[in-house]
């Protein structure tokens, strides 16, 4: 049985192993902290196409059974107009659509099936470096000083990728969006005062903050807010602000708004338990080298979307799935991971700059709000034109397992 090497515990590390496992591989994951991801993160967006990818491998039913149905996202600016209503993707055939789930959910859940699955899971594996071995193969070696073999190693360790770096010593560094990320789960905060339907996401560009909230089935909410942030904080500067530091900067960032979602904002900020936490944004639109020999890269180590986007998890789900298909049909890892790249490059690549756009309209002054108010209503429109089918190419994309992959992808539109 040929191994594969996985190094990342958060969600395209478990994925792949779980597609691997079904592609016939001996599949380990290799964690660097101590308990995986279990706590780490807020709530993320899992839209259709990355449902999709769980679908391929036999491994959606996770998804419902940690999260709650999303369909929607309605828009308003900071004077209370309505700027749109858009899609959060069509439902796969069998009616399930997009999803909201607690992250460090959906790494156990991910996690546990990999085991179930016969994958194994280490922790404290923290990879320093990894050489391709003279008779073909990986070797790998970890901080505690154990070296481990397998015939191929795939890097699904995030934005600030170890195996990016062994690929391409050159490699390009993530690129810092302007906007930070606050938000969780307030428990006990019903929205029917809004009248909006409960799967549906309530989003304000406030004159001087996004922010975004959503019901979940027990009455509470989850919610998050983008406070602008020109310059990249420093390291660890974020995790010593105080929780009525953030609190005291978002109401001031909400108090020249109007209409109900911002009331709802300015309620949420006070209601939010603590602590409240901050974290920068990234995004890496393209790296050069996506594999060398028997070593690749998947997910946010190949391309990070920015948050915006909502396809950060269901572009790495993807890709956890596909290169399993490629190793699975190819006669070897270089050809495989050549595919891989022909086939995920293109699309991937299209998302960042997609999700980009959309992290940066969320920072802009006096004068780009009047240019972004009277353009987003266009762009919504054109986006909800002929049931969404303007980003159906990013949520409707489809992964048949039993079909051998398709060595050049199609273009896509701009």
């Amino acid at each position: 049985m040929r191994s594969a090497l996985i190094i990342g515990g958060g969600i395209a590390g478990p994925a792949a192993a779980i597609a691997l496992r079904q592609a016939g591989f001996d599949a380990t994951v290799c964690e660097a902290y101590p308990a995986g991801a279990d706590e780490v993160g807020s709530w993320l967006t899992l839209q259709a196409n990355g449902i999709d990818a769980l679908a391929a491998i036999g491994a959606h039913s996770l998804v419902a059974s940690i999260g709650f149905a999303t369909r929607t996202m309605r828009f308003v600016n900071g004077n209370g107009r309505v700027l749109g209503t858009i899609s959060n993707g069509n439902p796969l055939p069998d009616g399930t659509p997009s999803q909201m789930v607690p992250r460090a959910a959906l790494y156990r859940a991910l996690r546990d099936e990999a085991e179930a699955r016969g994958a194994h899971v280490h922790y404290n594996a923290r990879l320093i470096d990894a050489r391709l071995a003279p008779g073909g193969g990986v070797q790998a070696t970890f901080a505690d000083g154990e070296v481990r073999s397998a015939d191929v190693l795939i890097g699904a360790d995030g934005i600030r990728s170890v195996v990016r770096r062994i690929i391409d010593p050159a490699a390009p560094e993530a690129r810092y969006v302007p906007v930070l990320n606050l938000g969780d789960k307030i428990p006990d905060f019903p929205l029917s005062l809004l009248g909006r339907p409960t799967d549906e996401f309530q989003m304000i560009f406030g004159k001087r903050c996004f922010f975004g909230i959503t019901a979940t089935p027990d009455g509470g909410a989850v919610w998050f807010a983008n406070p602008p942030e020109p310059q990249e904080p420093p390291a660890g500067q974020l995790q010593r602000v105080s929780s009525a530091a953030w609190r005291s900067r978002l109401a001031r960032l909400f108090e020249d708004d109007n209409g109900p979602v911002a009331d709802v904002a300015r309620r949420a900020i006070q209601s939010a338990p603590e602590p409240l936490l901050a974290w920068p944004t990234y995004d890496l639109p393209t790296v050069p080298k996506w594999h060398r020999g028997a070593i690749a890269i998947i997910g946010d180590a190949a391309h990070a979307t920015a948050p915006s986007a909502g396809q950060g998890a269901a572009l790495a789900l993807e890709d956890a799935v596909v290169i399993a298909q490629c190793l699975r049909d190819s006669p070897d890892a270089e050809t495989a991971f050549t595919a891989f790249e022909e086939i995920r490059r293109d699309r991937v690549e299209k998302t960042a700059t997609h999700g980009n756009r959309g992290s940066t309209s969320k920072a802009v002054g006096p004068f780009g709000r009047i240019i972004r108010d009277a353009i987003l209503p266009i762009i919504f429109r054109h986006l909800s034109s002929n049931n969404g089918a303007a980003t159906q190419w990013i949520t409707n994309h489809h992964i048949d397992w039993a079909s051998t992959p398709i060595p050049l992808a199609p273009s896509l539109p701009e």
